[in-house]
């Protein structure tokens, strides 16, 4: 039978013109989604190994996950599920578990790149992040993933079945990683412990993810579980322009607005250019109209003048920190303003979203009891009761054994209760 098999995958490449590995890979993979979420240790090793870029990592710095099958091809496969929200209901500030750190910004900003630094810069100071890869489309990653969205959806099976673009496919492949995300938040849990940092690197298309219901969906459970921060990354090279850098500061503060949750600025590609520029920008407006009036005129420069003013108030608190995602530049600034973002957490949003929920819970308690009065007699009996009563009996479900007056002389009696 296996002789068979393997004729027919050889007739299939020689036809075909295609590799053997890829027609066995289509042949055997004909599914578009899993319904499990995979976590590989042998897939972040190799990986591991075409990241570190000069930077001397031992592997015995990494902590498996299961050294019994560490084989590859293995893989942990997470089961009895637990709903995401399911540790939130303690009514404590203090919120134990890693610190999440979304990473957001605009396509080419250098997300990824510093996704790979800032977990290289982890595992030089001994700590054990958690990396979590959102990107579908992505075709390589250079930093190892311990969930990866490409190994439960298929990002170009998805487009064939459903006849959609790029955009649409990224979104559909994060709607149904949406409908497992409490898989994730399970290997999480138990992973809790013996990480110091979760690392979620989204999609290149920054609206796909920041707009999109999946992506509040994901912000929002993650934000209720675990102390998240939002490192929003911007090329420092191409913000340069006072145009660009405003389009960058105006994208942020909606992301900012829309999360409601700790927010720091990551200029990255120090390298290139040191975005002390725009520190000096945010710091004193005088300096950004200056560069303005330097720039070709235009009427995009008097909009960007105004809306520079309106933002004065959002560079009061704003984080930020300097970073070359290549040279590892300012990691330890990064690493203080994470510190920093968790405390915002504990104090601000943490109290606030106990607040939120408990006005929530108070608001549906209402409505039930306003509910119930406007319910027949019956029908309180029922909500009282409830299915689960051991003396509960739907009145259709009574038995008469009796005739028709029997019968009637049982609905009367009924009434009259």
């Amino acid at each position: 039978m296996w002789a068979k098999f393997i004729a027919c995958c050889w007739l299939g490449t020689r036809s075909g013109k295609i590799s053997f590995f890829h027609f066995f890979r289509r042949t055997t993979r004909k599914f578009k989604f899993r319904s499990t979420i995979i976590v590989t240790n042998s897939t972040a090793q190799r990986s591991l190994q075409k990241y570190r870029s000069g930077v001397s990592i031992a592997f015995a710095a990494i902590r498996p996950f299961r050294p019994a099958h560490d084989n590859i091809g293995m893989a942990e496969m997470a089961s009895d599920a637990s709903g995401p929200s399911s540790s939130t209901a303690s009514g404590s500030t203090e919120v134990s578990g890693p610190p999440c750190v979304l990473v957001l910004g605009m396509a080419g900003s250098g997300k990824s790149a510093f996704v790979q630094r800032l977990t290289s810069h982890l595992h030089m100071e001994k700590k054990i992040p958690y990396v979590i890869n959102l990107d579908p489309a992505v075709h390589k990653i250079p930093y190892p993933a311990n969930i990866d969205i490409r190994d439960t959806v298929l990002y170009k099976e998805v487009m064939k079945e459903y006849g959609l673009g790029p955009n649409g496919a990224i979104m559909t492949c994060l709607n149904l990683m949406c409908t497992r995300f409490d898989q994730v938040m399970d290997i999480l849990k138990k992973r809790a412990d013996s990480v110091s940092h979760c690392i979620v690197d989204t999609p290149g298309q920054i609206e796909a993810f920041t707009w999109s219901a999946s992506g509040s969906i994901i912000t929002d459970t993650m934000a209720s579980t675990y102390p998240t921060v939002i490192a929003y990354v911007i090329d420092s090279a191409r913000a340069t322009n006072p145009t660009t850098f405003m389009s960058n500061m105006l994208y942020a503060c909606s992301i900012l607005y829309r999360t409601k949750l700790p927010f720091f600025l990551v200029l990255n590609k120090a390298d290139i250019v040191k975005p002390t520029f725009a520190v000096r920008w945010m710091q004193d407006f005088e300096a950004f109209e200056e560069a303005l009036n330097e720039a070709r005129s235009s009427y995009m420069n008097d909009l960007t003048r105004s809306m520079s003013l309106v933002l004065d108030q959002f560079y009061e608190k704003l984080n930020y920190a300097c970073v070359s995602a290549l040279t590892g530049e300012g990691m330890d600034d990064v690493m203080k303003v994470i510190a920093n973002c968790v405390k915002e957490y504990r104090t601000e949003y943490r109290p606030l979203y106990e607040k939120v929920m408990k006005e929530k819970e108070e608001l549906a308690l209402k409505e039930n009891q306003e509910r119930l009065k406007n319910l027949s007699v019956q029908e309180k009996v029922v909500a009282q009761l409830g299915p689960d009563d051991e003396d509960f009996v739907l009145p259709s479900q009574k038995i008469h054994l009796g005739g028709v007056e029997e019968e009637n002389a049982e609905d009367e009696l009924e009434r009259n209760s």
